[in-house]
């Protein structure tokens, strides 16, 4: 099995989605990946996607709006909206698909998608680097709809967040040396 796939977890109870990989690198490493809009700018998104643009107003309240072009050339933009930030350990924010706005979006590819997710993450230092924990989690707005939708892509998660932390993990050996 591939080394990298090896430290990955995924966990579906309770209504979300759980993801987990471990990173040979030191937490303020990972963390600054995620909150440093240079540092997002290098590795952010699905496998095969390039960054357009990230601002991000770090603090609660505060949004990331960010940009990605596909490989057939079309846009997306998404954002983010802080909820909580404890350096270098969590964070936690509403997660939506945007217009370069920033005003929600529908899921451009996905009609029925969640509007919105309660996204948390935390890094957590370990022997070996940092256990990087991502959690997605409906919130009670999310429509019946929205909810199958959400349930039905697990799969689909699961391909888009590996492609993502695959890319975060050359980034952070970049970084590292």
């Amino acid at each position: 099995m591939d080394e990298k796939r090896e430290n990955i977890a995924i966990d579906f109870q309770q209504g979300e989605f759980v993801i987990s990989r471990q990173f040979d690198a030191p937490r303020e490493l990972v963390f600054g990946a995620f909150t440093d809009p240079r540092r997002m700018e290098q590795w952010w998104g699905p496998k095969g996607f390039s960054v357009l643009a990230v601002k991000t107003d770090l603090r609660p309240d505060g949004i990331c709006l960010y940009g990605l072009q596909a490989p057939d050339g079309s846009t997306l933009w998404g954002k983010f909206v802080f909820r909580e930030i404890i350096a270098p350990q969590r964070l936690v924010f509403i997660n939506s698909f945007s217009n370069e706005a920033g005003g929600i979006t529908r899921h451009p590819m996905n009609p029925t998608w969640p509007l919105e997710l309660l996204t948390t993450i935390t890094f957590d230092e370990t022997a070996g680097g940092t256990l990087l924990t991502v959690r997605w989690a409906l919130l009670s707005s999310t429509t019946e709809a929205e909810r199958k939708t959400f349930f039905a892509s697990h799969d689909d998660m699961q391909q888009g967040w590996t492609g993502t932390l695959d890319q975060l993990d050359a980034y952070l050996a970049k970084a590292r040396d």
